[in-house]
């Protein structure tokens, strides 16, 4: 449905049989530095990292306005047919719209004016995700010591773990719509009068994150009154979508809740396909943490939908963490004519959500 494993990539050889076989994860994890393919990645982009406001307001923008207008077109119509379609529609585009939390986590406070705000007021807090939730907790994600270890927020050796974890990791996704409700409409304003309750929602409860052992550290300074004012905003519209629809009708929302759970489960599947997740703990060199990490460039333009705002280059992202989405295509296609079909680079590129997906669960298949 999201994307086809007859897509194929003329850029590389089929990584399946390039890349180390699953298990050999301490092999990937020492894996030394390709010095050549860090410096042209530096050396090949500096040009590339202007966040360009005439590309990220039209488009998340345009995603959101998409998602919504199609919403009410759900909630509207009678036609089942229309409906699906239209749900489908909205999904996708608001799928696309919420990505963006991935880019606020990156772009510095002062690079964008008025657009932390602006998606906030009009994605985040409406569909309960504000970027508090992402921001200061991604970018461990990134750090040189952290990636695949304990300390990752968003890293579980999945690859090296037993065949129903993944559907279940998948499926767990459909619940996420019901669980932010009940964090913003029960558990923090719970919180803001018990304390301790509200220490065990931040810690536990205020990332979006797959690590069951991450613990968050309490806000500070000028975060600690975003969040504030974030986590109101996000709050009130809960209450107010529940009091509606106590007095109207649940059915607006219920239709909300099953195109939120249709995003989310495409963003889990999304992660399933975003790393190898072949590391047991070891912090790695960067060259590892590149060949742990997914690339699916063109020509497949359905892995547009399934891995918007520039997440089909993961593994570059990786790289050259403060490259806009908007200016990731243009820097793999520098770096792949520069370093080759033969080159570590072309190593992480692979051919599409299903072959990437197979892989996974042929390792976790893989007696140990």
């Amino acid at each position: 449905m999201l994307a086809s494993p007859s897509l194929e990539t003329t850029a590389v050889p089929d990584p399946l049989v390039a890349r180390a076989a699953p298990g050999e994860a301490a092999i990937l994890a020492r894996t030394p530095d390709d010095k050549a393919m860090l410096r042209a990645a530096v050396e090949l982009t500096r040009d590339l990292a202007e966040a360009k406001p005439s590309v990220f307001w039209p488009d998340m923008l345009a995603s959101a306005l998409t998602g919504y207008a199609a919403l009410a077109g759900v909630i509207l119509t009678d036609n089942a047919w229309v409906a699906a379609a239209l749900g489908v529609i909205s999904a996708l585009a608001l799928y696309r719209a919420l990505l963006f939390i991935h880019e606020l986590s990156h772009i510095h406070k002062d690079a964008l004016p008025g657009f932390r705000l602006g998606w906030n007021l009009l994605v985040g807090m409406p569909l309960l995700t504000p970027s508090f939730m992402y921001e200061g907790t991604h970018t461990l994600h990134h750090a040189r010591t952290r990636y695949g270890t304990a300390e990752d927020p968003e890293y579980l050796p999945l690859a090296l773990m037993k065949p129903w974890s993944l559907p279940l990791f998948l499926l767990t996704a459909l619940l996420l719509p019901v669980a932010l409700l009940v964090r913003s409409a029960v558990l923090v304003p719970l919180g803001a009068l018990v304390p301790p309750v509200r220490r065990l929602v931040w810690a536990r409860a205020s990332a979006l994150a797959i690590n069951p052992a991450f613990r968050r550290r309490p806000p500070e300074g000028d975060f600690a009154r975003m969040v504030f004012w974030q986590e109101a905003g996000a709050s009130a519209w809960a209450w107010f979508v529940l009091g509606w629809s106590a007095t109207h009708s649940w059915r607006p929302l219920l239709i909300s809740v099953a195109v939120i759970a249709f995003g989310a489960v495409l963003n889990q599947a999304r992660t399933l396909v975003a790393h190898l997740w072949e590391n047991e703990g070891e912090a790695m060199t960067v060259t590892g943490q590149y060949l742990d990490s997914v690339n699916v460039p063109p020509p497949g333009w359905i892995t547009a939908l399934w891995a918007p705002v520039g997440l089909r280059y993961h593994a570059l992202h990786h790289l050259l963490p403060s490259v806009p989405y908007h200016a990731l295509g243009e820097a793999h296609r520098r770096l792949a004519a520069e370093l080759g079909l033969g080159s570590t680079y072309a190593r992480s590129s692979y051919t599409g959500l299903f072959p990437l997906l197979g892989r996974l669960v042929r390792s976790t298949m893989t007696a140990r």
